[in-house]
């Protein structure tokens, strides 16, 4: 019989120890992307970008590497006001 037959994937990852990193490298992909379309639709190199958000070339790759997730709010929050967008963070 099969343990995980009837949970979540939530458990599953849980029960593995991974759920956090899973979730964190989920959210990283979601904000890279975003940033990733706004600089194509507004036409923005990644160093008019950086600029703009007054931060390094290096930083905004770092921000725009899915897989890293050692980000900082501040960083976050330059982004947003870039984008035009607000940055929103809850504990759920």
């Amino acid at each position: 019989m099969n343990k995980h037959i009837g949970s979540n994937f939530d458990d599953f990852l849980e029960e593995e120890g991974t759920l956090a990193e899973t979730e964190a490298l989920a959210i990283k992909r979601v904000v890279a992307y975003q940033i990733t379309q706004f600089m194509k639709k507004e036409r923005l190199s990644k160093s008019a970008m950086a600029r703009q958000m007054d931060t390094s070339r290096s930083a905004l790759d770092r921000l725009l590497d899915p897989k890293n997730t050692a980000i900082t709010l501040h960083t976050l929050e330059r982004a947003a006001q870039t984008i035009g967008k607000r940055l929103h963070i809850e504990f759920a």
